[in-house]
């Protein structure tokens, strides 16, 4: 059993003899900021010769060090530094708003209102260590994980907490935060030292892509096209390139050049919150991508689409429009979540554990197994480092190599849906995809059940949208689709007429299927 033995008078702190003649030097450092403990400042003296000489010099550091945190050269605290540090940073905007909101949930409530010469390696490693007990820092009483912040009704996806820790790559993240804030705090003299550089982050994660196989490109591919040419062109142009997300909803049509078959990608939609903004890509560079005359053609067949679309509108396509965009014009661009959500709902329907990135990772994938050098991949995919560096040295050389690449990419690639010829009026009669024919199938089931005779009106489009739970666009449009199977007339300034049964209207006209 350790025994105290104090030889001088001794202010704070305590010299402890163990058994094998050791001495062991404690001195109290306050609370953990994290854990609300008992901080202590502990060494091990070996057993020598005047050990206890060199354990008083011991017990005197640590008194030094505990004077120094607790009277550093500045009082501004840790939150202060880190609103210092990201005002300044030169990050993208999206950059820098993720790392405000790691360092607002895992930092500031924990060490936040310490003073920044406080903050030691213990209390660092102390930190970590909470990330990695729980994302979601609960304590005692533990609570429910709902699937929205927002007002709800909870359903099966609320459930009971269970914790979870908050991943390496994340908490690699917070510490890079954390160690460009010191080092700024050095350069301005808060303090004399930075404390990251003993403090131990989680090792760098292990790469782990996880591209769908062949057969799943294949059937994502195919239930896109399947739903709308619009999105499986976008899906096939995402695969065939491996462009991020954000620059293929940034490409604009005077950045295709169909006769010679390049993409140049320049910028890049990205996304804070429910905000939007374009930018350069992520290696500030632009990046010219060969493509195969399959998909010159897909991409010619989808011009052709929105050509028409603005020739119907009396309007013509304009050369900085965007390729893939929610207006007939293509004067918006796509907002990156929502296609992230499409592509994960498709995936899940189709029962496939994917997301969209792991498309960069098949593109990436293909093309090595297709023999294609890796710095020729780096530069189709914008990769910092070699691919950065072969597009600026080997120009010339990654031209006539990337030409090679779509070739060779293009014999891997799963077989390209032709789009079939359907009549969207047809197909919504026995395959209603969207809420407005969903409901127009509804409406003419009643007209053939007699609820509405020939003759009679239908409720107004406001009603009707009322008593099915939808919009009264989305009801207008459902009327509009009747008219076009011949069952209702819709006249100016009157409720839609039924002007043929259920029966009348399929033998008649050939077009409503039972």
């Amino acid at each position: 059993m350790a025994k105290a033995k104090s030889p001088r008078k001794r202010d704070r702190g305590t010299i402890d003899e163990l058994p094998s003649g050791a001495l062991r030097v404690r001195v109290y450092a306050g609370q953990d900021p994290v854990t609300k403990r008992r901080h202590d400042l502990i060494e091990v003296v070996p057993a020598g010769p005047k050990v206890w000489d060199r354990a008083e010099e011991v017990r005197q550091r640590f008194l030094a060090d505990i004077r120094k945190r607790r009277n550093p050269r500045t009082t501004a605290t840790v939150n202060q530094l880190l609103d210092r540090y990201l005002d300044q940073h030169t990050g993208g905007r999206r950059t820098v708003e993720g790392y405000r909101e790691y360092v607002d949930k895992h930092v500031r409530p924990f060490i936040g209102t310490s003073k920044v010469g406080a903050i030691d390696a213990e209390i660092l490693d102390s930190l970590y260590a909470e990330m990695r007990r729980c994302r979601e820092h609960c304590r005692e009483r533990r609570g429910v994980d709902h699937r929205t912040s927002f007002p709800h009704e909870c359903d099966a996806r609320c459930r009971p907490h269970r914790c979870r820790p908050l991943g390496d790559a994340t908490i690699r993240k917070i510490h890079y935060v954390l160690s460009g804030a010191y080092k700024r705090a050095v350069r301005w003299r808060w303090v004399a030292l930075s404390p990251m550089a003993q403090a131990e982050p989680p090792p760098v994660p292990a790469p782990d892509p996880q591209p769908p196989t062949p057969e799943e490109a294949a059937r994502l591919v195919a239930e896109a096209w399947r739903r709308d040419p619009d999105w499986g062109m976008f899906v096939w142009l995402t695969m065939v390139t491996g462009a991020r997300r954000g620059e293929v909803c940034g490409l604009r049509w005077q950045h295709v050049d169909l006769e010679r078959g390049v993409i140049t990608i320049r910028r890049a939609i990205a996304q804070v919150a429910s905000e939007t903004e374009e930018k350069d890509t992520k290696t500030h560079q632009r990046r010219h991508v060969t493509i195969d005359p399959s998909t010159i053609e897909a991409l010619a067949e989808h011009r052709n689409r929105w050509e028409e679309r603005c020739s119907a509108l009396e309007l013509e396509l304009s050369t900085d429009a965007f390729v893939f965009s929610p207006s007939p014009t293509g004067s918006h661009h796509l907002t990156p979540s929502s296609v992230t959500q499409r592509y994960s709902k498709m995936a899940d329907r189709l029962g496939i554990d994917t997301h969209l990135h792991n498309l960069r990772h098949y593109s990436a994938t293909e093309l090595i197994a297709g023999g294609v050098d890796v710095r020729t991949v780096a530069g189709r995919l914008g990769h910092g480092g070699g691919g950065t560096t072969t597009l600026r040295v080997y120009a010339a050389w990654v031209a006539e190599a990337d030409q090679r690449a779509a070739r060779g990419l293009a014999d891997r690639l799963p077989e390209r849906p032709a789009i079939a010829e359907v009549d969207d009026v047809e197909r919504a009669k026995t395959d209603p995809s969207y809420p407005f024919e969903r409901l127009a199938v509804a409406l003419r089931d009643r007209i053939g059940a007699g609820e509405w005779p020939i003759g009679a009106q239908l409720p107004t489009g406001k009603r009707l949208g009322s008593e099915n739970g939808v919009s009264t666009a989305t009801a207008q449009r459902a009327v509009t689709l009747l008219q076009a199977w011949g069952l209702v007339q819709v006249s100016r300034g009157r409720r839609p007429e039924v002007i043929a049964g259920f029966a009348e209207s399929e033998s008649g006209r050939g077009r409503v299927s039972g």
